[in-house]
Parts: C-alpha cells; structure tokens; sequence
C-alpha cells in the first residue's frame, strides 16, 4: 500500500477551517478536479490526467476525521483519504492523508505509475489548500 500526506498551517481556529470544509462538493473542487457531484454520501469525480480520463465513485464515511471518503469503484485497487484538523498555538494544521493500493492503469510500470500518482496527488491536495486558504485567512 502507498501513501501520500500533505499538512499545511492556516491562520484561523479550527471552527473556521471544518466549516469551509463542510460544504465538501465545493471543498472538492478547489482540487482542481474536471468534475466534481456529490450527492448525499457519494462523490463522483472526474479528472484528466496526462491522456487518461479518470472516474472516482467514492462514499463519504463517518469517521472522528473533519472528512474522509473511500473508493467504491475507480482505478485504484483501493484508495481512502482522510482530512484531520488540529487546532494549534499558531493556527490550525490540516493533514491530508490518501492511501491507496495500485492502480489499474499500466502507464510505463508500477514504479512510473506510482510517481505519478503521487505527484498529481500532491497537486490536487495543494489545490484544496490553497482554495482553503482563500476562505479561512
């Protein structure tokens, strides 16, 4: 299984930053995503990477995490992510945390696969840091 975790600090309390998360098709779509429905406890996303179309069918679950969700069907084996919030003396740090077992998608090899999941990964969690950002500081 791999993994990708991405924290950052913002300058506002942890209620702030849980409620700009909770409007979470909008929290989604500041990943930069092509495509983003959520409906009740299901999120469909839809994204381009380099020359493949991908579709994520992942159930939102309750959890102690601010959010976290699961793929039902997509290309990953299988693939959870989970958004904790920590209020701290400087403000509050979100980590980001996407483990996921191989994708079913054979770019090069498993190791060229890999990096490039990580990296985009790394984007679209930089992407929902920075639209956080813009609304809590």
């Amino acid at each position: 299984m791999a993994s990708v975790t991405v924290s950052r600090t913002f300058d506002a309390d942890p209620g702030t930053v849980r409620a700009a998360m909770s409007d979470t098709a909008a929290f989604m779509r500041g990943a930069g995503f092509d495509g983003v429905e959520y409906d009740g406890d299901r999120l469909h996303i839809e994204n381009r990477v380099g020359m493949f179309d991908i579709e994520l069918e992942l159930d939102v679950l309750d959890t102690d995490a601010a959010l976290a969700y699961e793929q039902v069907e997509g290309v990953f084996e299988s693939m959870r992510t989970e958004y904790r919030v920590e209020g701290e003396a400087d403000g509050t740090t979100v980590t980001a945390t996407t483990d996921y077992e191989s994708t079913r998608l054979a770019v090069v090899g498993s190791l060229l696969d890999e990096s490039v999941v990580q990296r985009q990964r790394r984007k679209e969690l930089a992407a929902q840091f920075d639209w956080l950002a813009e609304r809590v500081e």
